[in-house]
């Protein structure tokens, strides 16, 4: 709830905004003749030359003390600017709307500029940010990879703190880009990267600032809006093992026209990257990669653990003992006997020294793996461990000054990304298949032994390695975006002012098909095959024999008849088209009230509306038939086929689904020079409150209050902010697609069969966060010339975090009286018991931690050195990760220092540059901590005690974190010419094994290096 205050500060914000524009021009001070100077109220650092020199590091963006005297470059800390053009120290922050004279913000910033970008030398910007240690849980095109449908398949996104991607707000400007997927959260590949003259990463809550999303923080790409001249950038690059080989074409050329009143900025980019493709069975890595060897869990039954050994237990070689490459018979007295070439019986190798027992298990070995044996059908590595991928990006800017001090502007943005993978080999059959003796591919010593012990039909498992191709995917998201706005200042009762006002109207289509997958029901007719009168080879149903059933033979090693696989696996996939929409209008407007007693009083107001909305269309076969997918020539009618609830393929969601909200809001923010002294230094209070009404889920509030103090300490500045964050649900939560599925539950000691629904849910409400950052700058002391250091310390807790849950954990909810989770459930009225699956306000986290930033510039003349020396380095330090699940029967879960997760202990980068007018030279370390696997095992080897769900024991709980060493140098053939190299992990080294409990890579590429070392050279010109 409001209070007064509250809402008459939000009143003030939308009345001022409205007066002020209605006012600005009929009392504008008469204009200075100087060049118009935009006021994109979100960027970080004033537009000077200082910053567009590119001269910051990546630990510290160049900078500006309170009393406006500039730094050197490369050495101010987070959170400081450069002074402007004009001497009048005005700086524009983006953890922050206030542009004011010496105004510090409290809210800690690192800014990556120009240099600091191109020293990385990556294909896609993302790959560099993704680096920053508060940086945890981004995406990219290592990451998914054994996604059919999810949507984030080759999407590069941003994630703060590990809140993950859909709690960091990410903007192009200030300003808000259309999703790339149904859960809103934006790519990074479809940015103008070659025009980005800085990234600011805003680490901590910025809702009161920003809106929805700000809970990790914000990470805001700066564009050069008046560049001049022309530049591009060409480079290629590829691993040691001659593979993901890639190649980035881009260039940019911008011009003033009329006496540089109409400037016109275009640039293009296309990036292509191979990617690394899957090996396919076996226990083999992709192209010599000798680090895989089939890691997994093997894990105990609970109720075998009263015996003092550990549950879980992490090994290598892991062998599905299932199925096998060709075929395996996997229970009844012919367990083991697996097929070959041709279909020729033989006994299989099991490991572990294991025997078959004729009931499915192996002796020795612990459900549902073995140790070494034959591992040839293995289909853990058939994942790409790396996308293809290729991004095109066109942009332009057009602007136009209708004086020295406004101007109107369009931007139109084109990106197009698209993707290929393959999420497995083949079509894993886990014992699930039921093969008849009268199968007429059988060999006949099978048919006899299956008369031999009275036997009518087997289980059966199969990796389906004979199929001609694996399983493709292709996600292409293409988006289309257009600005119009207008920017610049005026002058009101004697006090400058700035205000910049915009309309966006941004989609993107994501088309999604997939290839050589195969339909459940007809794979399942075509191998259950009978013999006809005539001799010939049918399949047993007459329903898909009439409709085009033609037999498959899985058993061994066989040719597949191209007319088989045509019938299980046709040539029109699965296929999903997404279309998003966002339109934004937005005004803001800030400057200074009046003098104060230590300075300025500043306040910047304004009001947005955006509307948000999608639709997404499957096929017939994934979704159902129904008026929007129906049945056509490219997925004609089968009576064999599910057409009410669909799922008929082998895997994914190909279901509609459509919905969209609006939001209005309106934001006041105050900053407040409390003191200015020389005895006791300079000090001064930001207040930020925002009013947010959400059509779906109603109205929140957020706010910040925040200090800076500037010591009289040399160099010596403390800061600190707490604030009330918000992340509303968004389009997938509110309206997923819907999935039906049967299922069993157990209510009141009864296994009872449900209905499973998957649908969204429109009465979510919006997700709460407290944010408190506190820290401490040291910046260029006189003691210590070129030297600068920050400490902030964060504790960000986040309370009704949306979340979905098991149709068993909704039922044990609901029985302990959650009365919001009953609405979603019957279970009384056998036949029609159902459990309604969706996202609901049950979880909450809590994350804590500092981060700290350092930097060092010198020149090396006092040693007789040419040159000048550069050092930086960032790094957080995860104390608390604590998720809260709110489901009956679990704990909190600390995950910081788990390794298989996204937030490691310590995650550091550091680099030490030389350079003069000709060279450079950069050195970059990137270091993860030791953890464990989960911080809820229970390390031990003998005298456990007995294993629980909610404190599982384990042999060994150790997983080795990594250090990677990058190098890479430019040299300057010319004030135009630039020719650069990179090497990324220098040393080649490996990821640690992350095991999970199905056959898999078992890594974790959100925190290691999967790709291994990788060489880049390339080109810059410009002028």
């Amino acid at each position: 709830m409001r209070t007064p205050v509250q809402r008459t500060l939000i009143s003030l914000a939308v009345a001022s905004a409205c007066w002020t524009l209605g006012a600005a021009h009929a009392q504008q001070a008469p204009a200075e003749p100087t060049a118009a100077t935009p006021a994109a109220a979100p960027q970080t650092v004033a537009e000077t030359s200082a910053t567009d020199a590119g001269t910051t590091s990546g630990a510290a963006t160049a900078g500006a003390t309170a009393s406006g005297q500039e730094l050197p470059a490369d050495t101010a800390p987070a959170g400081t600017a450069p002074a402007s053009a004009d001497g009048g120290n005005v700086v524009r922050i983006s953890g922050s709307r206030i542009a004011a004279r010496g105004f510090t913000q409290p809210t800690p910033t690192t800014s990556l500029t120009t240099a600091d970008l191109e020293k990385a030398a990556k294909p896609n910007l993302f790959n560099t940010l993704a680096e920053l240690p508060a940086l945890q849980g981004s995406t990219g095109r290592t990451t998914s990879t054994n996604s059919t449908s999810s949507g984030i398949q080759g999407l590069s996104s941003l994630s703060l703190r590990g809140l993950g991607t859909i709690r960091t707000l990410t903007l192009l400007d200030g300003q808000r880009v259309v999703g790339a997927n149904v859960t809103g959260v934006t790519d990074v590949s479809q940015f103008p990267q070659l025009l980005v003259k800085r990234v600011d990463v805003v680490t901590g809550g910025a809702s009161a600032s920003y809106g929805s999303d700000a809970v990790g923080g914000v990470v805001n790409f700066v564009t050069d809006k008046k560049f001049t001249g022309f530049k591009a950038n060409v480079q290629g690059g590829q691993t040691k093992y001659d593979d993901d080989r890639g190649g980035t074409v881009q260039a940019a050329w911008g011009r003033g026209f009329m006496n540089d009143r109409f400037h016109v900025a275009v640039s293009g980019e296309f990036t292509k990257e191979n990617g690394i493709d899957s090996p396919g069975f076996g226990e083999v890595g992709p192209n010599g990669r000798s680090w895989y060897k089939n890691p997994a869990y093997s894990v105990r039954p609970l109720n075998q653990t009263g015996d003092g050994l550990p549950q879980y237990r992490v090994i290598e070689h892991a062998q599905q003992y299932q199925y096998s490459k060709y075929g395996l018979i996997t229970s009844g007295p012919l367990q083991g006997t697996a097929f070959g070439d041709g279909g020729v019986p033989y006994q299989f190798q099991y490991g572990s020294n294991g025997q078959p027992t004729g009931t499915g298990a192996v002796t020795n070995c612990v459900n549902p793996f073995c140790i070494g044996g034959d591992l040839s059908g293995s289909v853990g590595a058939g994942t790409n461990l790396a996308m293809n991928f290729k991004r095109q990006v066109a942009y332009t800017r057009m602007s136009f000054d209708i004086d020295p001090d406004n101007e109107i502007y369009f931007t139109a943005n084109y990106g197009q990304v698209a993707s290929e993978f393959s999420p497995n080999p083949g079509a894993a059959k886990n014992a699930n298949l039921t093969v008849q003796c009268s199968n007429p591919f059988l060999p006949a010593s099978i048919v006899a032994a299956c008369a031999q012990n009275n036997i009518t039909s087997f289980q059966y498992g199969t990796a389906n390695a004979i199929f001609p191709e694996n399983i493709n995917v292709h996600p292409t998201r293409t988006q289309r975006r257009f600005v119009l706005g207008a920017d610049g200042k005026f002058s009101l009762f004697g006090k400058d002012w700035a205000y910049d006002a915009y309309i966006t109207h941004g989609e993107n289509k994501t088309n999604l098909d997939a290839r050589a997958m195969t339909i459940n029901r007809r794979y399942n007719a075509a191998i259950d095959a009978v013999r006809a009168p005539d001799g010939s080879i049918v399949c047993r149903n007459p329903i898909a024999a009439a409709s085009g059933c033609i037999p498959l033979n899985i058993i061994g090693n066989n040719p597949v008849d191209p007319a088989a696989w045509a019938y299980i696996a046709p040539e029109n996939g699965p296929r999903q088209r997404t279309k998003q929409s966002q339109d934004v209008g937005s005004f803001n407007i800030n400057g200074e009230l009046f003098e104060g007693w230590a300075g300025p009083i500043s306040l910047a107001l304004g009001a947005e509306y955006r509307r948000e909305k999608y639709r997404v269309r499957g096929d017939a076969y994934g979704n159902g038939v129904t008026p929007d997918s129906p049945n056509n020539a490219m997925y004609p009618a089968d009576p064999l086929l599910d057409t009410t609830v669909g799922n008929n393929w082998y895997a994914g969601n190909f279901h509609n689904g459509e919905g969209s909200y609006n939001v209005r809001e309106a934001y006041v923010e105050l900053n407040i020079p409390l003191l200015k002294s020389a005895t006791w230094g300079e000090a001064n209070l930001n207040l930020a409150d925002r009013e947010t009404k959400y059509s779906t889920a109603g109205s929140v509030g957020s706010w910040k209050l925040g200090a800076t103090w500037q010591t009289p300490i040399d160099g010596l500045r403390l800061r600190g902010v707490t604030s009330k964050d918000v992340r509303a649900p968004n389009l997938s939560e509110l309206f997923a697609a819907p999935v039906v599925v049967n299922n069993v539950v157990q209510y009141q000691g009864n296994t009872i069969s449900v209905q499973e629904r998957t649908v969204g849910n429109t009465n979510l409400r919006p997700e709460i966060a407290r944010n408190n950052t506190f820290g401490i700058v040291l910046s260029q002391p006189k003691w210590a010339p070129g030297f600068s250091v920050s400490l902030d310390y964060f504790d960000i807790k986040v309370k009704d975090v949306i979340s979905v849950l098991t149709s068993q954990q909704e039922v044990d909810l609901c029985v302990a009286g959650n009365q919001d989770i009953c609405s979603a459930v019957v279970l009384n009225n056998p036949g029609n018991n159902y459990v309604t699956v969706q996202n609901f306000n049950l979880a909450s986290l809590e994350v804590k931690g500092f981060d700290i930033e350092t930097a060092y510039r010198t020149g090396l003349e006092r040693w007789n050195l040419p040159g000048r020396f550069t050092f930086r380095a960032l790094a957080t330090r995860n104390l608390h990760f604590i998720t809260d699940s709110g489901v009956v029967g679990t704990r909190p879960v600390d995950a910081a220092g788990s390794n298989m997760g996204n937030t490691p202990k310590w995650k550091l980068l550091a680099q030490q540059s030389w350079d003069n007018d000709k060279l450079s030279f950069t050195l970059t370390e990137r270091w993860i901590s030791d953890g464990t696997y989960r911080n809820d095992f229970i390390e031990c080897q003998t005298g456990c005690p007995t294993s629980t769900l909610i404190n599982p024991t384990i042999y060994s709980n150790k997983m080795k974190g990594a250090t990677y060493f990058d190098f890479g140098g430019s040299y300057n053939v010319s004030k135009a010419m630039q020719l650069y190299f990179k090497i990324d992990n220098l040393t080649d080294e490996s990821p640690e094994p992350a095991p999970q409990t199905n056959a898999s890579f078992g890594i974790n590429p959100a925190l290691y290096d999967v790709v291994g070392r990788t060489y880049r050279v390339g080109l810059r010109y410009g002028f």
